[in-house]
């Protein structure tokens, strides 16, 4: 029987898989090394083999923990909005805060996402892209609840794909630090749905 590995073990994986994020996102995944990883990591390439059998599979294990973050994030802002009694609008609200949060903390890991899906084999390419179709579909549920007057089956996926539109892309220009926070930038995103989504659909000639 294999031996169960240790909290060290574990804790040295995130910290490779968090400096390959980074390496990833500054060089691109291609042209990023093992070398360039290993020492981002501050260890050998030798020790980075001991963690990790292969660039490919950093880069899988990388995408697989951060969508499944995502998913975890949904069902958590279900499991708030059940417990404090919020309508459907008000937990759509602490879905998109809920992003922009971990967004800001994990800007290089959706660099990955959006950049990188397609560097890794086709059984693993699929595991990470049915993720996002979930939290897609996840997505739409808590607008549809929240505006049934304006989504419905003919523009919901037009509507979450605007709504990621302004969110997903945020770490080309959202700074921690910078002039506007992101749990501001999540306030401005909320009543721009609040009051674009909230109106009646103008009906064109």
């Amino acid at each position: 029987m294999a031996r169960p590995k240790s909290d060290s073990f574990e804790q040295k994986r995130d910290d490779i898989l968090n400096h390959a994020a980074a390496c990833f996102a500054a060089t691109s995944y291609p042209a990023a090394s093992m070398n360039d990883i290993a020492a981002a990591s501050g260890t050998s390439k030798a020790r980075l083999y001991h963690y990790y059998g292969a660039k490919e599979a950093i880069l899988f294990d990388l995408l697989d923990r951060y969508t499944q973050r995502l998913l975890s994030l949904i069902g958590q802002v279900e499991a708030t909005a059940q417990r404090r009694n919020l309508d459907d609008r008000a937990a759509l609200h602490e879905l998109v805060r809920s992003f922009l949060a971990e967004y800001e903390s994990s800007a290089t890991r959706h660099v990955a996402l959006l950049n990188d899906t397609k560097f890794l084999n086709p059984a693993q390419r699929d595991i990470i892209l049915n993720r996002q179709r979930d939290v897609v579909a996840a997505v739409t549920r808590f607008l549809r609840r929240a505006y049934p007057n304006r989504v419905q089956a003919g523009n919901q996926a037009a509507i979450a794909m605007m709504l990621f539109g302004m969110i997903n892309w945020t770490f080309t220009w959202l700074k921690p630090g910078g002039t506007m926070s992101y749990a501001q930038f999540a306030q401005e995103v909320i009543a721009l749905l609040d009051k674009g989504l909230s109106q009646p659909q103008a009906v064109t000639a």
